[in-house]
């Protein structure tokens, strides 16, 4: 479970450094610039929904390693509930804030159930026993190539982007921007993919460097 916990702390840095570069990138588009006072408190409580609800699947994750009885699709269920109690605490907070919002489920919960599996499967095999003793870089080196975790943090941060998409339709806007509100969306879910690739390569990169704290510079 230890190995799970670091597993964890590392996921919820690197998901707060690609929020961080997100929210960097959008300030400098149009016209997400105008949107941004309103997108950006919903998008800083959103990392933090994240980091928790994959904290979540990263130690079923562990627990199911050492216990092969239980399938996906036993487990998924009682995920989903978990990261409903997850989501009504960030709408509380969201409530906060001038900004109002509604999680449509019918369209977030298949690419939430896709981001999970894809978490869940990989954390799996990390986490999985193996003989000596790995440390998680280790571990994470031996499962996979450089190239192979590059390629799914980018896939899990494009499905992160989709489902932030899907909220952002839901975040009220100002009379003037309503009109724009479909185009604003896109051009969040354009910029997020933006920072993707570069930032996954990044990080992969960085992880696979001997001795190399990943880090944001």
């Amino acid at each position: 479970m230890k190995r799970a916990h670091s597993l964890a702390r590392l996921n919820g840095r690197i998901l707060h450094v690609f929020s961080r570069r997100t929210t960097t990138a959008l300030r400098a588009a149009l016209p997400l610039r105008l949107a941004l006072p309103h997108l950006e408190p919903v998008l800083a409580l959103n990392v933090s929904k994240e980091v928790r609800k994959d904290a979540l699947v990263i130690v079923r994750a562990c627990e199911m390693a050492a216990d092969s009885t239980s399938a996906w699709t036993d487990v998924l269920p009682q995920l989903l509930h978990a990261t409903k109690e997850i989501d009504l605490t960030f709408l509380a907070r969201v409530g906060r804030f001038p900004v109002g919002i509604v999680i449509r489920y019918d369209e977030i919960t298949p690419i939430r159930t896709r981001r999970m599996k894809l978490l869940y499967d990989a954390a799996l095999r990390v986490l999985a026993p193996r003989d000596g003793d790995h440390r998680l870089r280790g571990a994470m080196r031996a499962t996979f190539s450089r190239d192979e975790f590059g390629l799914l943090l980018n896939e899990l941060f494009r499905l992160y982007a989709e489902e932030t998409r899907s909220l952002s339709r839901s975040v009220h806007l100002p009379g003037m921007l309503v009109p724009l509100r479909e185009l604003i969306a896109q051009e969040l879910f354009n910029v997020m993919l933006r920072v993707a690739r570069p930032l996954a390569h990044e990080i992969a990169a960085a992880a696979y460097r001997p001795e190399t704290a990943i880090a944001e510079k």
